[in-house]
């Protein structure tokens, strides 16, 4: 990623929940790549600064936001079920929404990932195929948005106030092992 000036800097696994607030904002911008990659050339030729954009993009949502759902559904919510709190467990009626976000971002992004794919192999894509990518983009766009803000609003706020530093220290060794695992 280029260094913006003044932007906050990113967290390390010793902050897991700024981190995972972090992988959220790469979510928006690889999603806002392909958006506007999709929207631009609408199935046809891709330029090169095009091509190496969706392509790691892709790449991003195909190999680095799966580890994102594993540090929620295996890293965070097990410890958030466990903790025996009023605010947690009133957070936990949440998860399951968002479980469900996750299953269809999968699915979704397997499909996004199959017509992109497709499009840098041959170059182009049929139109009802670039209409469809289109279209699963825009539904993550909508899904990601609600999905993100709850996350950010109600469950890492409370997971940041509830979770024992030695649970975050814990917490953020997984999520660095899940990325040394390759």
């Amino acid at each position: 990623m280029p260094v913006i000036i003044g932007a906050k800097p990113e967290s390390d696994f010793s902050n897991p929940i700024g981190l995972l607030t972090d992988c959220h904002r790469r979510i928006e911008r690889f999603l806002s790549v392909l958006v506007q990659v999709a929207t631009n050339a609408r199935g046809g030729p891709l330029e090169p600064e095009q091509r190496a954009s969706f392509e790691t993009a892709l790449r991003y949502f195909r190999e680095a936001a799966p580890k994102h759902t594993a540090d929620e559904e295996d890293t965070l919510f097990p410890r958030l079920r466990e903790i025996n709190d009023e605010e947690a467990r009133a957070v936990l009626a949440q998860v399951a929404a968002l479980q469900e976000d996750h299953v269809r971002a999968d699915r979704d992004h397997a499909d996004v990932d199959r017509l992109g794919r497709q499009w840098l192999d041959s170059g182009s894509l049929p139109t009802s195929d670039a209409a469809r990518l289109s279209a699963l983009l825009a539904g993550l766009q909508r899904m990601y948005a609600g999905h993100i803000e709850l996350e950010e609003r109600e469950v890492f706020p409370v997971a940041a106030r509830v979770l024992p530093p030695e649970e975050r220290i814990a917490a953020g060794k997984e999520m660095a092992e899940r990325r040394r695992a390759k």
